[in-house]
């Protein structure tokens, strides 16, 4: 049994964004090829020992305080030492400042891997104190995963570290998914009568939906939010003000809810305008259930998922008016957009399943064990 200890700031229950999923969907598959996974990250709620999340334990250390959106833990040190030591590999989840100072402080001397989920795009003058941190931090371990090679080719820190940069794309598993029953469906049937576009996730600055509310004027298109975050005030202040009446904020969903609505949309809508959206698992989920895209250019991941007039549209981020007449393209043609989602769930199945990603990991980690 091979025993991998996955270490990011935050994790299930308490998150549910791009990188935990990534975590949750690799550690389930790695089950069927006999590794055992264990994750520690930070928690608000205190410090949690074995709890069973899917078919893998996860570890919690109280987080005591942030900065600049890195939560800090002394209890982590601790732990982080103790399931270290009874770890085979190390894998850790870029971008974490702390987690490269627990790596130096603890004296790890086993083999490591790094998920590079995203370049530091925000934190410009915290990421000048850091940097030196990062290089040195990056520059010691095994190998360093991304998820696209678009990302790569477009990531200045990336670029200094190819000789052990690997590109294994992220993937997800139908089956950890809830299967919508008839009740279920016919609920938002009946509270979506029409076509709706279909827009998920936390609703962070990245995200550009603020540029989709704009974009949403004057239209008739419907348009469903499942998420909720930092700037869903502001957002819905700003339909108010645009008098928007098709927009519909639905907050955050159980998983068998926005199931029905992946099944139920016309359209996924991807507006993120800045790489800090490194790679979309909203996308991923929308190819999944066979559904055409809409996503912008930003030289990430996004356009690795989402290939233009293949399997939807791509357009210029921070422009509304591409956005509206990419989803007026698609509203007025239903067999264009059901071809587009036809590709989308072919390439998923092809390159996006997190069987495929889980086999990709397991090879590297064996080969750092034969080192």
């Amino acid at each position: 049994m091979l025993k991998v200890l996955h270490f990011y700031k935050t994790y299930y229950p308490d998150s549910f964004g791009g990188v935990e999923q990534v975590i949750f969907q690799l550690s389930e598959a790695g089950v069927h090829h006999q590794i055992q996974s264990t994750i520690l990250s930070l928690s608000a709620r205190g410090d949690i020992d074995n709890q069973k999340v899917g078919q893998h334990i996860a570890y919690y250390a109280y987080q005591d305080f942030e900065i600049a959106s890195t939560p800090f833990s002394i209890s982590a040190i601790s732990k982080f030492k103790k399931l270290a030591a009874e770890a085979n590999i190390i894998h850790y989840h870029f971008p974490y400042p702390f987690m490269d100072l627990l790596h130096f402080t603890s004296g790890i001397k086993k083999p490591t891997i790094v998920s590079y989920h995203s370049d530091i795009i925000k934190q410009k003058i915290a990421l000048r104190f850091y940097s030196p941190l990062m290089d040195k931090f990056l520059n010691s371990v095994d190998y360093i995963v991304a998820a696209s090679y678009n990302y790569v080719k477009t990531s200045l820190v990336l670029q200094k570290y190819l000789s052990k940069v690997k590109v294994i794309p992220y993937g997800l598993d139908k089956k950890t998914y809830p299967v919508s029953n008839e009740m279920h469906l016919e609920y938002w049937r009946r509270r979506f009568s029409g076509r709706f576009f279909l827009f998920v996730g936390t609703l962070r600055y990245y995200k550009g939906m603020h540029i989709l509310l704009k974009s949403m004027q004057n239209t008739s298109f419907s348009l469903v939010i499942i998420g909720s975050g930092a700037t869903e005030t502001h957002l819905k202040k700003q339909a108010k003000d645009l008098g928007l009446k098709n927009i519909y904020f639905l907050g955050m969903l159980p998983d068998k809810h926005k199931a029905a609505l992946f099944q139920l949309c016309y359209s996924v809508i991807f507006p993120s305008h800045l790489r800090s959206e490194a790679f979309g698992i909203t996308l991923l989920e929308g190819a999944m259930y066979g559904k055409s895209l809409i996503s912008t250019e930003l030289g990430t991941g996004t356009t690795y998922i989402n290939i233009n007039q293949e399997t939807g549209l791509v357009v210029p981020p921070s422009n509304p008016q591409a956005l509206r007449a990419a989803m007026g393209i698609l509203w007025r043609n239903p067999q264009k957009t059901q071809r587009y989602g036809e590709n989308a769930a072919k390439r998923f199945q092809a390159l996006f399943t997190s069987e495929r990603m889980a086999a990709s990991y397991i090879k590297l980690y064996h080969q750092m064990l034969n080192k």
